[in-house]
């Protein structure tokens, strides 16, 4: 059984899963409080949006820099490794914010961190897998398993231990520093760089790659910062229970996620990634709408699970979607265009929200992700062919 299940995966794939297990443990500690921590320091919505959607960009729009820069050398597992070491840096550092404009520093720089690394790292498990839809839900898998075994640290330290944010982002930060060491025993292929030019790189590309990462943009236009999430759940409780619940929530998500990313990722590979990503889009919509709507404590467990299937099914196999268009050579390159593109989509997705929060109602970016998440919806089953998984 454990023979079949790893068919197709190489020990890489594994030993980057345990390295994502590892940061995810220590980002999912955060991320939950994350949110609650910038209001405490002053920010509204509109803050909230700018820290959460600025971060996101600049870590998908590195990626493309650093999936070009590992084509070009021939390296990947460098990047990888540097950009796990700033963002354990950067995590450290938080807990000594006063301010949130310090938050905003240092949420950037760990992102920055994040987009260093994660073009290289998904192109060393395209590269090492020949099953691509298992490898990237195994990877998923795990690094949500970190977020799991994260956000319920996260709970345990401040309900039971009654620990405040700061030490909690120490902690995290420890946690952060000791994925370092798996990454010592990834071992690429050698090869040559074979890539002279971003722009013949770019050029490279086929258009029905290019079409894909449009209408993905989109999506990603409507899918704004998981922060309003939280905050949304927030608005429910009271006192302790305020902080308490919304992470609760989130640990679910976080098993929901994990539960199903694996087979999800093995789903695509049977029946194709495009009808996966189909189902993924359009939930997301039923998701957002059912934020909207007022929810009682049922139906925010409801919905924060239907949140977490919608990561399942399109986080790992937007991925693999977008490996199985190029070439071995120009991998790097187009899985760091699509984090990119991803990027710039993601500032004006939550700055959007934010502005809708503050100045139209809680209920608003909600509904503004609905009508996006049909838009593209409709846009990929129209214009995009499933490509050969």
């Amino acid at each position: 059984m454990k023979k079949r299940f790893l068919q197709g995966v190489s020990i890489n794939v594994i030993i980057l899963g345990i390295v994502s297990f590892l940061g995810d443990t220590s980002s999912e500690m955060i991320m939950p409080l994350l949110p609650m921590f910038i209001v405490a320091l002053g920010g509204a919505g509109l803050i909230v949006g700018l820290i959460g959607g600025l971060g996101d960009s600049i870590a998908s729009i590195l990626t493309v820099f650093s999936g070009y820069w590992s084509d070009k050398f021939g390296k990947r597992k460098p990047f990888v490794f540097s950009g796990y070491a700033i963002s354990a840096t950067s995590k450290m550092l938080l807990a000594f914010s006063l301010i949130w404009q310090h938050v905003f520093v240092l949420r950037s720089l760990e992102r920055a961190g994040k987009g260093l690394r994660t073009a290289p790292r998904d192109a060393i498990i395209a590269d090492s897998a020949l099953a691509r839809g298992k490898a990237f839900g195994i990877h998923r898998a795990m690094d949500t398993g970190g977020a799991i075994l994260g956000s319920i640290l996260a709970f345990a330290l401040f309900w039971f231990f009654n620990l405040d944010f700061r030490t909690i982002f120490l902690i995290a930060a420890a946690i952060a520093f000791l994925a370092l060491a798996p990454l010592l025993f990834v071992k690429e292929r050698k090869r040559e760089g074979g890539i002279q030019s971003m722009k013949i790189s770019f050029k490279e590309l086929p258009r029905s790659f290019r079409l894909f990462v449009i209408i993905a943009m989109i999506f990603a236009l409507g899918n704004f910062s998981y922060m309003f999430f939280i905050l949304r759940a927030q608005q429910f409780f009271q006192a302790r229970m305020s902080v308490a619940l919304p992470i609760l929530l989130y640990v679910w998500f976080n098993i929901i996620y994990t539960t199903f990313s694996i087979p999800s990722g093995a789903l695509s590979d049977r029946v194709g990634r495009k009808n996966v990503l189909t189902l993924g889009y359009s939930l997301f919509g039923v998701t957002c709408m059912g934020f909207a709507l007022s929810p009682s404590l049922l139906s925010l467990i409801a919905l924060f699970g239907l949140y977490g299937l919608v990561y399942a099914l399109v986080d790992g196999n937007q991925r693999a979607f977008a490996s199985d268009f190029v070439a071995e050579e120009l991998r790097g390159t187009a899985l760091g265009t699509f984090h990119a593109a991803i990027g710039l989509a993601t500032l004006p997705a939550s700055l959007i929200a934010g502005l809708l929060w503050d100045f139209v109602g809680s209920t608003a970016p909600f509904y503004y992700g609905c009508v996006l998440s049909l838009v593209s919806t409709g846009l990929f089953v129209v214009f995009v062919k499933g490509s050969q998984s």
